[in-house]
């Protein structure tokens, strides 16, 4: 299992920020190898990468989504990609954007790559390319806050080592619960 770690400061409010991330469907416009993400309803995406020459799919779930604030994701079938994505204000119009990844590389060329920090470098590469995507668009595109937002969800993500911080905001709705069994 490799654990990455990675942040970069977008020129973008929060809310530009988050919701231009949770445009799943664009990650193919700025994440290498990854060639297409499909949103199958408010909690499940279906994706499809090419890594290491190797055509891989996956299905991930959705744990964890509050609006301007963070967004966690499982993998429930498929190649193990699990993590979460944190957005921190640093003013008006600056983003600090962390992404937390747990992955399982699988085969001889994927340990190697994992080995020799590739993950780490294409985790870096796609959050510089984030930042070129979302600087260069006046608004997000797409509009999936507007489902999620009004039911915002938080599962178990217990297998990532922190907690999301509280927020003292108290228009803020919190999170409800949703059983899940795994």
């Amino acid at each position: 299992m490799s654990r990455i770690h990675e942040q970069i400061e977008v020129a973008v409010p929060v809310r530009v920020a988050y919701e231009q991330w949770t445009e799943f469907e664009s990650f193919p416009r700025f994440m290498a190898g990854i060639d297409r993400v499909v949103q199958v309803d408010d909690r499940t995406l279906e994706w499809t990468a090419t890594i290491a020459g190797v055509v891989k799919h996956w299905r991930a779930e959705i744990t964890e989504q509050r609006p301007n604030e963070a967004v966690a994701w499982r993998s429930i079938a498929g190649a193990r990609n699990d993590g979460r994505v944190r957005f921190r204000p640093l003013d008006v119009d600056r983003t600090m954007v962390e992404v937390e990844l747990e992955v399982e590389p699988e085969g001889l060329v994927e340990k190697a790559a994992d080995a020799l920090g590739v993950v780490e470098r294409r985790v870096r590469g796609d959050l510089v390319r984030f930042r070129g995507y979302v600087e260069s668009r006046p608004e997000p595109a797409g509009a999936w806050r507007a489902r999620a937002a009004s039911r915002p969800i938080a599962l178990d993500a217990g297998h990532l080592d922190e907690d999301p911080e509280p927020t003292d905001d108290a228009s803020s709705p919190e999170p409800t619960e949703v059983g899940r069994s795994r």
